[in-house]
């Protein structure tokens, strides 16, 4: 008789080991139908947890924290999803947390880790480049830094990382807008308080109109804030200038989304009259009319990463490790080679 395992009870009921865990542990966030069908499942196969070694696990682990930059980006949705699978799998519980942008990231996350008394924390997004050794060799507690790219003066040997290189990745979105002949090409980018992430896709752009010989003119930048509203406003002030441009560049599909929305309101065709390219490879990028080019990010794969290597340093304490993940530009419907 085979003995049944959280995971083949997941995937016989055709939800997530998560979903499973919430239900064995009582949670109210479960719909009561999905909670019925789990249960059924449970009953029908003789499913019988190993609370014993449940209870050890949780016991001798308590929290694993996971903090997020800001609200309102979706992008990182599917890397929780992979993250708490995996906390939820091993016996432990996750603290999601997110961090509103005007805050200090670092503060932030010394206060949860703190307060939670957490084991271990994924840190997805946000600026640490002032983090200074002494903050976490005094916490004790592994940090892994995700989607964050950290400058040379850090000393990379307090903390582990899981990253894409965004610099080389956004060159590769601009410089495929210059082989389409495109030389008016705008960008729409995170504040000027960014010097992580925006600043290198910023970067990349730049030095993609240098190697195709085009001058940079800031009058073809604006900011925004990874929301709808701020590229759709960002987009508009770019439109008001009248500068004849005929492809932007957008460093998050979700201002991406809102570029494109200012860019039809105002009449004007997508990719007839401009191109547009955006950055993550979120499901709403594909399903906007039209699709929009976007360079590809495997969150789910740097979800995982993320974890595994979290895990191995509070389980195993071995070492911190810094992987870095390739990228795929995604050619899509809202690209237009010129004449």
């Amino acid at each position: 008789m085979k003995n049944f395992s959280i995971k083949d009870i997941a995937k016989i009921a055709e939800v997530g080991v998560s979903t499973v865990s919430r239900v064995l542990n009582n949670h109210p966030d479960v719909k009561d139908e999905t909670r019925k069908k789990v249960l059924k499942v449970i009953q029908e196969h003789n499913y019988i947890p190993n609370n014993s070694a449940r209870n050890l696990k949780r016991t001798s682990s308590k929290n694993i924290g996971v903090l997020v930059k800001g609200m309102y980006n979706p992008f990182f949705s599917k890397m929780i999803r992979s993250i708490e699978e995996k906390i939820d799998e091993e016996g432990y519980s996750m603290i999601l947390h997110y961090n509103d942008h005007n805050t200090n990231d670092i503060e932030a996350a010394i206060e949860l880790i703190k307060e939670k008394k957490l084991k271990g924390l994924i840190c997805l997004g946000g600026d640490f480049d002032n983090l200074e050794e002494e903050q976490l060799t005094n916490l004790k507690t592994p940090i892994v830094l995700t989607s964050i790219n950290i400058t040379e003066k850090v000393n990379k040997n307090i903390f582990s990382s899981v990253i894409i290189e965004n610099e080389k990745a956004a060159y590769e979105a601009v410089d495929y807008l210059c082989r389409l002949g495109h030389e008016k090409i705008a960008i729409i980018t995170t504040g000027e308080g960014d010097k992580n992430v925006g600043k290198l896709r910023f970067e990349g752009y730049k030095k993609a109109l240098s190697e195709n010989q085009i001058d940079y003119n800031e009058q073809f930048l604006e900011f925004g804030h990874y929301t709808f509203e701020s590229a759709f406003d960002a987009m508009n002030k770019l439109l008001d200038k009248d500068l004849g441009l005929t492809a932007v560049f957008v460093t998050s599909d979700i201002m991406a989304i809102g570029a494109s929305k200012a860019i039809l309101s105002r009449g004007l065709r997508i990719p007839e009259d401009i191109s547009v390219v955006g950055f993550d490879g979120i499901e709403y990028s594909k399903y906007f009319h039209p699709s929009i080019t976007t360079v590809k990010q495997p969150v789910e794969e740097m979800g995982q990463r993320s974890i595994k290597i979290l895990l191995g340093l509070i389980k195993n304490k071995k070492k911190h490790e810094h992987m870095v993940f390739d990228t795929e530009l995604l050619i899509r419907e809202s690209c237009k080679k010129l004449l």
